[in-house]
């Protein structure tokens, strides 16, 4: 609280006491006091005026600077009505019972968004599963009718069936520990998994995979892993170049293992880097007639986020390298 807004808001009260001290000297000078004693009076009640006005400031300051400390502190700060005692003074009532009033609206608005986002969310979901049985069947149909134009309907439901699971797990990751089972998973194996997922696609690509010698175990949610890794595979087909190749090999050491997916790709430009994992960034490359959502990444970052996974990008205008690493304890052992 200013000083100087204190004084002028309290220029009437000051002024009240100036017309009472003026009146009683005036009265006092009338009745035959001495100048002497009318002086003294009039600093007698100035000093208490200056004391009265000064405990009332500094009282005050320490009032208001704890609400605001603790308002604060608060990350939901609509809230501060709850952890506030009940004020004293009449005024500070009225404001105390606008602000319970102000969080009961807010909370009351806060719930309705949360019961929209639920539902919407249960909606999404629903929508997805629905959505999975046309394509599934449409897969069926082509896989039994082998030709050039099957081969190409397959790929683009490859792409379709991506968007969808990417809808999904998108509508999960708010809440992930709800959905995940984290056990001991072989990486080789929903590394084959995942390249399954794209057969299509790749082989429309006429990509090259190799995968060197993975024979290692994590403790880790294979569904969201392979999840994730459809989404760089899917980056690598989307990025690729002439004669691409897509590369999969594990590093170990004492604490961590670190599954690493290389491509010979367009690359990334040093500028775009530090932000590939930020929601909606689609870079120079996503710019270009590629149809980048900017949403892979930052999903892939969320999740492993949550299944404390790291992952890092490592380009030099050629070529992408993108590593997941898996971190080990005392508990889980290298087998």
């Amino acid at each position: 609280m200013s000083g100087k807004r204190y004084l002028i808001n309290q220029i009437p009260v000051i002024l009240v006491n100036l017309m009472g001290m003026l009146a009683l000297a005036l009265f006092l000078l009338a009745s035959g006091n001495q100048f002497q004693t009318v002086l003294f009076i009039f600093m007698v009640w100035f000093i208490i005026l200056t004391t009265y006005l000064s405990v009332v400031y500094f009282v005050r300051k320490r009032y208001l600077n704890q609400l605001l400390d603790m308002t604060e502190q608060l990350e939901e700060r609509y809230l501060i009505p709850e952890i506030v005692t009940i004020p004293e003074q009449a005024d500070d009532q009225v404001f105390y019972q606008i602000m319970k009033m102000a969080e009961k609206s807010m909370l009351e608005k806060i719930g309705a968004i949360q019961n929209e986002r639920k539902e919407y969310k249960e909606y999404i979901e629903q929508w997805i599963h629905e959505v999975k049985t046309p394509i599934t069947a449409m897969k069926l149909l082509c896989e039994n009718n082998r030709s050039s134009f099957a081969r190409e309907i397959l790929a683009e439901l490859e792409n379709i069936n991506q968007y969808t699971e990417q809808a999904l797990y998108y509508a999960r990751s708010e809440h992930t520990e709800k959905d995940y089972s984290v056990r001991e998973t072989d990486l080789c194996d929903v590394v084959h998994r995942a390249i399954a997922d794209n057969k299509y696609l790749l082989r429309q690509s006429n990509m090259a995979i190799t995968i060197d010698a993975i024979e290692t175990r994590v403790y880790t949610d294979d569904k969201w892993v392979r999840f994730i890794l459809n989404q760089i595979i899917g980056n690598a087909i989307k990025y690729r170049t002439e004669q691409p190749v897509l590369r999969f090999s594990t590093t170990e050491t004492n604490d961590r293992v670190v599954l690493s997916i290389s491509d010979n790709g367009i690359g990334i430009p040093p500028s775009d880097l530090p932000c590939v994992f930020e929601k909606g960034f689609t870079g120079k490359n996503g710019r270009t007639g590629k149809n980048s959502t900017g949403i892979g990444l930052y999903l892939c970052k969320r999740l492993c986020d949550k299944l404390g996974i790291g992952i890092t990008v490592h380009s030099e205008n050629e070529g992408t390298t993108i590593a997941l690493i898996f971190q080990m304890n005392d508990f889980i052992t290298f087998l």
